[in-house]
């Protein structure tokens, strides 16, 4: 079975489980609950009601309930979530359910708003339809049309800075697409900011410079990066990450092309060790939507998160921020921001 980040799992026991990376083990996707049936639940699918859960209430939901959803990675050495082969009901994939809402007659509005936007993008980079797809709440239908978000998602790493260029372009032609403004900066950041780590004005400077977040006609929407099919390479046992710890460090970014795919990457070199273990650092990944696009080529950035050791053909050792969804502690941030604002 094939599943990118971005696509949904729908399961026999009628969990939502959201992928989180390109390779998997044979016996199951690797993969993060979403949504669960509730009674109580503030979502709607097929007259059922259903609950979105945090990373917290992911797993204790699953060890009181699933616990054969969770397993021990012999790659990442930490416990995490899978969806096992024989519970996958269906693979939900973004380009199928663009595919569905364009060809279907919208009489709901945010649907009706998903359209607009595969039709703005398409026009202004003449990327073909079938090189994006929704995610998100509205992927598997558990979405409100008066508050849902739209996540959408741009397959290929170029197709996808390419996008972003053309609505920072479009942005400022006082057209529908705008960036984020007014009240909207303060329910991002409640979102995605849980700890100190950026104030809000530090991540208004962050956000506002990325192009990958904007709002149409009162909703917000976010250019996701998925990788296409032949830009995936390796298989899941190919290589290892044994954890080592907490690390700060400075360093300078070389590469940020898969700045804000999953994980978001960062090729870096002049690294600096502030505190933890004396190892070549040479890359940097986030699993966490705040920190992808932080920072560009040739910036001096600092950086705190978990140690991985890469263990593959050779021995590389990577930063992790975003190791849980909420990222407690751990950041992505220019080095002498004071000067950028």
């Amino acid at each position: 079975m094939r599943a990118r980040p971005r696509d949904f799992i729908h399961t026999t026991d009628d969990l939502f489980f959201a992928t989180t990376t390109y390779l998997h083990p044979d016996d199951r996707i690797i993969s993060f609950l979403r949504y669960i049936p509730d009674q109580d639940g503030d979502r709607s699918l097929n007259n059922k009601k259903y609950s979105k859960v945090d990373s917290n209430q992911a797993y204790k939901y699953l060890r009181d309930n699933f616990p054969e959803y969770l397993f021990d990675c012999e790659i990442t050495n930490v416990e995490m979530m899978g969806v096992p082969a024989e519970k996958v009901e269906k693979i939900l994939q973004p380009i199928n359910r663009l595919r569905d809402i364009i060809k279907a007659q919208q009489k709901d509005k945010l649907l009706n708003k998903v359209v607009k936007l595969a039709e703005i993008f398409h026009e202004h980079t003449r990327i073909s339809y079938s090189k994006m797809g929704i995610s998100g709440s509205i992927l598997p239908g558990l979405y409100n049309p008066d508050v849902s978000d739209i996540d959408f998602v741009i397959y290929g790493l170029k197709n996808h800075r390419n996008v972003m260029k053309a609505f920072e372009d479009i942005k400022n032609q006082n057209g529908i697409l705008k960036g984020i403004e007014g009240e909207y900066w303060k329910r991002l950041y409640k979102k995605r900011i849980k700890d100190s780590s950026l104030t809000y004005e530090e991540f208004r400077w962050y956000e506002n410079r990325k192009h990958n977040r904007g709002i149409l006609d009162g909703t917000l929407f976010d250019i996701l990066q998925t990788r296409d099919w032949d830009e995936i390479h390796g298989s899941y046992a190919t290589i290892r990450y044994e954890p080592m710890g907490i690390i700060e460090i400075n360093c300078t970014v070389t590469d940020a092309l898969a700045a804000f795919d999953n994980p978001a990457v960062y090729k870096v070199d002049n690294v600096k060790i502030i505190k933890g273990s004396k190892v070549p650092i040479t890359e940097l990944a986030s699993y966490t939507h705040t920190y992808a696009g932080q920072a560009r080529e040739g910036e001096r950035i600092t950086a705190r998160g978990k140690l991985e050791k890469v263990i593959g053909q050779n021995i590389n050792y990577r930063l992790v921020v975003g190791t849980t969804r909420e990222s407690i502690g751990e950041f992505i941030k220019l080095k002498n921001f004071e000067t950028k604002i």
